[in-house]
């Protein structure tokens, strides 16, 4: 059972939405031993992004946080959970609502507005999936319309939803009368007309590595009316140099600081600096991502980082090795990053 909440009532019908910029931490579940979600722990969470990373914007039941293996309940639970704790001191609290069928992602949708959530997101279906972007901006709308006061973001992570505009390839038939068909809804195209569909729409969560894709949007949003949150850590430079507006990672949950001096070089402009913590995040990345990195290894690097437990992810996803864990802390550790740490 639910517990009671009142809403925050936080969005622009009360004041001037902040503009969404900078680093917005894709926040990990933490979970109990037996597999339960810790709700306790959200609190040192909320203070730790705060005043150890300095992150002030959270991307909440995503991919990161093993959304679409909570229940309706839990994924609840926890948006109300990270909307209490983050009061006055976060920034935006975006939720993602995305779900395989649209009547659950329309009612996570209806609660995120009733607990005054400053965003919600929405990830592309993807066993059945849509085919063109007709179909998807289609979904899209019909989940953005149940909060009609909530700015919306389309969640575009095609790497795992293979949710693609081109026919890229072409399998042998499950029945008779399907194809497996592999597309790609590149986000230039959606971007066309879409404001007409969904008038909340505010902008993408984009988390895939094609920068030509992303380039072409934000030369097409020039008045400045979209954001875009890029969501592959180990090229937010690149992103940045091309307008991105801020990103959405897992790896701010723990290098939000120095992301955060990343972004403060780009800015002034010192290129050579901001390269050089380009560089270390991805030194890291490539020796764990080449021992087997995901969502349960980033919980373990998480745990060990902060000392704030995440404890295991959920099946299919299984906890990460020990060897793992210790190969992972002495290579964060040997990093010497250019402010000293």
């Amino acid at each position: 059972m639910l517990i009671p909440f009142i809403p925050f009532l936080t969005n622009s019908s009360m004041a001037p939405r902040k503009k969404l910029k900078g680093l917005v931490a894709a926040t990990i579940t933490p979970m109990t031993p037996d597999g339960k979600i810790n709700l306790p722990v959200i609190r040192q969470y909320v203070d730790y992004l705060v005043n150890e990373q300095n992150v002030k914007n959270v991307f909440v039941n995503g991919t990161t946080g093993e959304g679409l293996s909570l229940s309706i309940q839990e994924r609840k639970q926890l948006a109300e959970e990270w909307m209490c704790q983050g009061k006055d001191k976060l920034d935006h609290v975006i939720i993602h609502v995305g779900a395989l069928n649209l009547p659950e992602g329309q009612e996570l949708a209806r609660h995120a507005a009733a607990i005054g959530a400053d965003g919600i997101a929405v990830i592309a279906p993807f066993f059945f999936k849509p085919t063109n972007k007709d179909e998807l901006v289609a979904f899209l709308q019909k989940v953005a319309s149940e909060a009609p006061e909530v700015p919306f973001y389309y969640y575009h992570i095609p790497p795992l939803t293979g949710v693609k505009s081109r026919e890229l390839s072409q399998n042998r038939p499950v029945f008779p009368h399907m194809r497996l068909l592999f597309w790609t809804v590149r986000v230039e195209e959606l971007l066309d007309g879409i404001k007409a569909q969904i008038p909340t729409f505010q902008g993408v969560k984009f988390s895939d590595t094609d920068l030509l894709d992303l380039a072409q949007c934000i030369h097409k949003n020039g008045t400045g009316e979209f954001e875009f949150l890029y969501g592959v850590d180990e090229q937010l430079l690149g992103a940045l140099a091309l307008g991105a507006n801020g990103a959405v990672g897992s790896t701010y949950n723990y290098l939000g600081r120095q992301t955060n001096l990343m972004l403060q070089a780009f800015a002034k402009p010192d290129f050579a600096l901001a390269q050089q913590y380009q560089f270390l995040t991805g030194e890291f990345l490539n020796f764990v991502i080449k021992l087997g990195f995901g969502v349960a290894q980033t919980k373990a690097v998480m745990t060990s980082v902060s000392g704030i437990p995440m404890g295991p992810p959920r099946l299919p996803l299984v906890a990460a090795s020990g060897e793992f864990i210790a190969k992972a802390k002495a290579k964060l550790d040997s990093i010497v990053w250019p402010n000293g740490d």
